[in-house]
């Protein structure tokens, strides 16, 4: 049964902001210790077939970033996306659901590695035997660590675009108006075809997004199954 309470409408509600400082926190800390200390190597999640896997890493890499516009594009999608459902559900709701997704991205993330590990070691060998570098590293990459809180939020993106599906964006990473329901369409296609094809570059774990977004839209629709009304 869906339990929504009315709760104060914040521009900036505490959790979200809460975690936005904790992510920038860390990555400042990343800044300033990954020299001394491996710090994001550390707190990065392994495949659980390497020796540098631990199972905190589950929670940590959540909040471990790459570059800035990882951590930018990430804090203000965030921010963008989850202000409205913590608003919505109150901090603890939101919290428990943020963690979730970002939990059931890193056992997807997890589990397709786990199931291609060794079909990748194999080519990856292949590949060096026959001394092409750059097909090493594009497979390599396959099975490389993972960090950020995108599967976390793509998570929040699917639950807003489940709840407000026709909120609209405009200039929204596109030169055009579009509706929330849409935007995470795209999203979640991008992500789908660049996990399955393997042909992707771009270094990104979408098999983790999926997991985010998978997770957000059970979650979502468990809560809201006895309210077939829309928000907007």
């Amino acid at each position: 049964m869906s339990e929504f309470k009315y709760h104060r409408p914040s521009g900036f509600p505490p959790i979200i902001k809460n975690l936005i400082i904790i992510n920038v926190l860390v990555w400042v800390a990343q800044l300033i210790y990954d020299k001394e200390y491996n710090l994001t190597s550390k707190l990065a999640l392994w495949p659980v077939k390497f020796p540098q896997f631990e199972p905190y890493q589950i929670a940590t890499h959540m909040f471990a970033h790459g570059d800035v516009l990882h951590i930018f594009f990430n804090m203000f999608s965030l921010y963008l996306f989850g202000r409205m459902l913590e608003n919505l559900w109150g901090p603890k709701r939101f919290l428990f659901f943020y963690l979730a997704c970002g939990i059931g991205a890193a056992a997807l993330h997890m589990l397709i590695q786990y199931i291609r590990f060794d079909q990748i070691i194999e080519q990856t060998n292949a590949a060096a035997m026959a001394g092409d570098e750059q097909e090493v590293v594009r497979l390599l990459r396959q099975i490389g660590p993972a960090l950020g809180a995108s599967g976390a939020i793509m998570g929040v993106v699917i639950a807003f675009a489940y709840l407000f599906p026709n909120t609209e964006f405009t200039g929204m990473f596109l030169p055009i108006t579009i509706k929330a329901k849409w935007l995470a369409l795209i999203w979640v296609a991008g992500d789908l075809f660049g996990g399955i094809s393997n042909t992707s570059e771009d270094n990104i774990a979408h098999f983790a997004h999926l997991g985010g977004a998978i997770t957000g839209f059970i979650i979502v629709y468990i809560w809201n199954k006895t309210n077939r009304k829309t928000l907007y």
